[in-house]
């Protein structure tokens, strides 16, 4: 009599209910597409939160470190205005006034340098101080 099934009753089952072994179809399904979104969002959070760190990091060291720090800063506060700072920070393009100074002040070396060599061969005295201090 356990085996009989009620005539009025459907003999065929939605997919959706669970099964008379306990089984559930839809609840394994839907908690693996729920990991795989909350994996897949998290990944999404990561790079867009990184996003100008990747934008700077083609930059100047000191312009990418001031990034970086404003990127951790709102990671760890949760103050998006850091994040935006840092955004900005890495569109602009900003201009490098070290490396032509490091060269001016080389040339100036070399050629300070060559004057006190000709000096030395030719046996030409050092200028006095009252002269330095004119020039």
């Amino acid at each position: 009599m356990a085996n009989e099934i009620h005539p009025q009753a459907p003999h065929k089952l939605p997919f959706f209910l669970p099964g008379a072994d306990g089984s559930d179809v839809l609840l394994l399904v839907m908690g693996f597409f729920l990991v795989a979104v909350i994996f897949s969002v998290g990944v999404l959070y990561w790079k867009l939160h990184s996003l100008p760190e990747r934008m700077a990091h083609k930059s100047q060291k000191l312009q990418f470190e001031f990034v970086a720090v404003l990127g951790l800063i709102s990671l760890f506060t949760g103050m998006h205005a850091f994040w935006i700072a840092g955004l900005l920070l890495a569109l602009i393009d900003i201009p490098d006034f070290g490396t032509p100074l490091r060269g001016i002040a080389g040339s100036v070396e070399r050629i300070a340098d060559a004057k006190s060599e000709a000096a030395e061969t030719t046996g030409l005295s050092q200028p006095s101080e009252k002269t330095r201090s004119v020039a």
